[in-house]
């Protein structure tokens, strides 16, 4: 039985269960790198930090545009049966939510980045040089955004937990396959 690149009716397949684990470690880990980085006393290593920061909310910007493609291309399994009617009715607006705070979160970076009157460059692991989005410089800007991306961060890492619990529940609690289907893929075999 050979795993399938696509989703099947019940489970997920390779490609929707690497985008979801890769873009769920980048954005846990761009939460605890934003966290430190602006608590460092050194202004070097905040510097280099920052420069990683910004890299990685590029590469989880690109990540999530391709995730949402691919899930447009291969329908998600459906739930099973065990799943209550509030819960079929709230799932897809809860990953509607999740997808919308991972696209907000980079793009309110990127716009932070655009306005700051310091004009650094942002060179996504030192390999191109990112144009600023076309939005003007100013202190009040800068303010603006620094306080939407802090907002954005904290609100974004909270529906994660929620997500987290929620499968975690379906996985102890209810006994159910929610869970399992983003761990093990499908297989080429009769869609299963």
């Amino acid at each position: 039985m050979q795993a399938s690149i696509t989703n099947s009716t019940s489970r997920y397949g390779w490609g929707a269960i690497l985008l979801h684990w890769l873009i769920a470690l980048i954005f846990i880990a761009q939460f605890g790198l934003g966290f430190v980085m602006v608590r460092l006393t050194s202004q070097r290593t905040a510097f280099q930090l920052i420069q990683w920061h910004k890299s990685f909310g590029f590469l989880l910007l690109g990540l999530i545009i391709l995730r949402i493609a691919w899930r447009l291309g291969n329908s998600a399994p459906a739930l099973p049966d065990s799943v209550g009617a509030l819960e079929r009715r709230t799932a897809p607006l809860a990953h509607l939510a999740l997808y919308a705070f991972q696209i907000a979160l980079p793009l309110s970076g990127w716009a932070l980045v655009s306005v700051s009157t310091l004009d650094i460059p942002s060179m996504p692991f030192d390999l191109f040089v990112m144009p600023n989005l076309p939005i003007g410089e100013s202190d009040a800007a800068e303010s603006f955004w620094t306080a939407a991306h802090w907002y954005l961060a904290y609100a974004g890492i909270a529906l994660v937990a929620v997500h987290v619990a929620a499968a975690l529940r379906h996985h102890f609690q209810l006994g159910d396959a929610v869970l399992t289907r983003m761990i093990t893929p499908s297989s080429d075999r009769n869609g299963e």
